[in-house]
This record gives C-alpha cells, sequence and structure tokens, in this order.
C-alpha cells in the first residue's frame, strides 16, 4: 500500500493548518506557503476549497484517499448528518484513540506503536491502526512499552483527555466512555464542504 512517507511539516504548509499538535506544526511561520517569499498564488475556486479541506481531514487522521473514500461511503449509509458521522468514525480509530488519550503525541507515532504489537483492546492484541473502538473498550498496553508510554506522557504535560475517553495513568488503560461528538474534536474543519466534494 502506498503512503506517505515524505516530510510532514509540509503536509501542514500544503493545507495551510496544523495537522499535528506538535510545536513544528503549529508555528506560525511553518504554516506560510513554501517558496522564499510564499507563494500566493490565485484565489482558491470552490472545488480547490473543497479539495482543500478534504485534504485536511485526511493528513489529519492519517488516511489514504481510498480508505477515506470508504469512510465516506459508511457516514451515508448511516442515519444522522454525514459529516458528524465521518468525525465520528475517524475519531474511534485505534490508532486516533492513542493520540488523544496522550500516550503519544501524533498520529504517525500511535500508528507505529499499533502496528509493532503493543496495543491490546479487551485484552487481545491489535495491530490495526484503523480498527474501529466500540462504547466500553478498553484499550491496554504490553508491559514492554509502558516506560516509553510514560516518559511520552512527562513530555506532554497539559495534555486534555476528551470527555469521551476515559483514561488510568496509573494502570496505563483507556476506556471508551461514548461515542464522540463533532464539538469534542480539537480540529478545526467544515465537514459540509467535505461531503460537497464526493456529491
Amino acid at each position: 500500500m502506498a503512503r506517505y512517507l515524505g516530510p510532514k511539516v509540509k503536509l501542514s504548509r500544503r493545507v495551510g493548518a496544523p495537522i499535528a499538535d506538535i510545536p513544528k506544526h503549529t508555528a506560525k511561520r511553518q504554516l506560510n506557503p513554501p517558496g522564499i517569499h510564499g507563494y500566493r498564488g490565485r484565489r482558491l475556486r470552490d472545488y480547490g476549497i473543497r479539495l482543500n479541506e478534504k485534504q485536511k481531514l485526511r493528513f489529519h487522521y492519517n488516511v489514504m484517499e481510498k480508505q477515506f473514500r470508504r469512510y465516506i461511503d459508511e457516514a451515508k449509509r448511516r442515519k444522522g448528518n454525514t459529516g458528524q458521522v465521518l468525525l465520528q468514525l475517524l475519531e474511534q480509530r485505534l490508532d486516533n484513540v492513542l493520540r488523544r488519550s496522550g500516550v503519544v503525541r501524533t498520529v504517525w507515532a500511535s500508528r507505529q506503536m499499533v502496528v509493532h504489537g503493543h496495543v491490546k483492546v479487551n485484552g487481545k492484541k491489535v495491530d490495526r491502526p484503523s480498527f474501529s473502538v466500540k462504547v466500553g473498550d478498553v484499550v491496554s498496553f504490553k508491559d514492554k512499552i509502558h516506560k516509553v508510554i510514560r516518559d511520552n506522557m512527562e513530555s506532554i504535560v497539559g495534555h486534555i483527555v476528551p470527555e469521551w475517553l476515559d483514561f488510568t495513568p496509573a494502570e496505563l488503560s483507556v476506556r471508551v466512555v461514548s461515542i464522540p461528538v463533532a464539538e469534542e474534536v480539537p480540529f478545526d474543519v467544515n465537514t459540509n464542504l467535505i461531503v460537497e466534494f464526493y456529491r
């Protein structure tokens, strides 16, 4: 499967928004367009605006286009607002749950932790970052990774865990309390434009 292996900050600059919540991405100068003077180009048309919004969400959750289309189709199939259902599906990915709980700093680090087999859901090893957690699921970690997680947590002091997750630092376990709501997603994106892009 093709994956983007290039510099991640370049993605933030392309869409004009920090796709990761780390200083390298949130620095003001990093969000300027690339180039010696910051090429401004022409104003985006309607298609470009919708494409940019879609790419922003894709990059934030580290999802490939084909996989993202599947999430869109699933969101359309389910009841409710398609944009909000899409955000719920993406938020419930296992790699995203680790990032939101604060055991790792970025979605790329959480993806690596899952793929390397350090994560257990309800006591069973899960090595798929796209695994969808449900309400009541408990995410825990293998003993050999505990020291790395505690070091990560010390480097992310002040991280706020969303209300839909219940994180127990002593046991290093995360329990999914409820389904995430669009308002609880700490990323500014217009889902209506994304749904319109796929019409």
